[in-house]
């Protein structure tokens, strides 16, 4: 199979594609042509060992020291069963969808019994379902379990065209909250069609004005960004609201171990499980969620995905689209 590999941590350039051998059928799970797959801030924080603050040495030991543990990147897909070994839950010819560790940058990726994968709906389509997993298993579990936003509450979500904070947008209507979303000037209407409330252009709007004023008193505070210190997001919270950061450093730490603060911070490290993308497949079919697709690259490509992505100016999921060999 074809495969997007890489052997040490850097720039887009250590990327190659390459042919390698299909993984072995684990016991009970099943094999998978992979048609689309995204590449996410994950992915490329991992290929250039960028781990936000102090997780950069807890990083390093997790995927790989001085170089990489495993060679394929990727881990949110969609794709098409085609082998299930004795007692899987899977069937050839099924669709499926999932987030899995790694190795989805490739045409084809094997799947344990107890994976983040689910079955994907009629109707959506492959690069859909590809789109859904990442943003959406952070936005959905960041705010429904984490801060636990309530009908009525008013949220602030930074990044607001992102792939996790187009989904966070969405969510946090499903749950019923009044929406402010911060993005750059050109994405200010995809916000609004996404359902926020009231937009703000975060190169034009000046927080130390909206501190304490009208626009203050938000009960959440979700920076998918990192736009946001510790001090900026108290000043925009009403008293008991909270600041939940989906990255994090020391200072981030230290004041999410402060039980006495009365603006507190929440901080935390998804466990991706296959009943989250339930809910979120629920909300697509209810029509309350809808994946967004920056762009789309054939495998062969990927180091331009990695370079739109670590732009960090994306509108939603960057996407790698798999060949077949028999189209190639």
């Amino acid at each position: 199979m074809k495969a997007i590999v890489y052997a040490k941590y850097g720039g887009p350039e250590v990327l190659h594609l390459a042919e390698r051998r299909a993984p072995a059928l684990p016991e009970g799970g099943a094999r998978v042509r992979v048609q689309a797959a995204a590449v996410t801030s994950a992915d490329w924080r991992l290929r250039a060992a960028a781990f936000p603050g102090v997780l950069a040495l807890v990083g390093r030991a997790m995927f790989g020291l001085l170089r990489p543990r495993a060679e394929v990147l990727g881990s949110a897909f969609a794709g098409e069963v085609t082998e299930a070994a004795p007692g899987a839950p899977w069937r050839p010819g099924q669709q499926a969808l999932g987030f899995v560790p790694a190795g989805a940058h490739a045409e084809e990726l094997v799947i344990g019994p107890g994976a983040c994968v689910v079955a994907r709906p009629e109707g959506m389509s492959a690069e859909a379902g590809a789109a859904l997993p990442f943003g959406g298993l952070a936005a959905l579990v960041f705010l429904r379990d984490v801060a636990k936003v309530q009908p009525g509450q008013r949220v602030l979500i930074t990044g607001g065209s992102g792939e996790v904070g187009a989904m966070a947008v969405q969510i946090a209507r499903a749950l019923g909250a009044r929406v402010t979303a911060m993005a750059s000037a050109g994405n200010l209407d995809l916000l609004r069609d996404l359902g926020a409330e009231t937009v703000w252009d975060y190169r034009a709007t000046d927080l130390a004005r909206i501190e304490g004023g009208a626009e203050g008193g938000f009960d959440l505070v979700f920076d998918t960004f990192g736009a946001l210190s510790v001090r900026q997001a108290r000043a925009l919270l009403r008293p008991g609201g909270v600041f939940v950061p989906l990255n994090f450093g020391l200072a981030e730490i230290a004041a999410a171990l402060c039980p006495w603060a009365l603006k507190p911070v929440r901080i935390h490290v998804n466990a991706d499980r296959a009943e989250d993308l339930t809910t979120l497949l629920a909300l697509w079919q209810a029509g309350q969620l809808r994946p967004q697709i920056d762009a789309r690259y054939p495998l062969a490509e990927a180091r331009s995905a990695h370079a739109r992505v670590e732009g960090r100016h994306k509108r939603g999921a960057v996407l790698l689209q798999m060949t077949r060999r028999e189209e190639a």
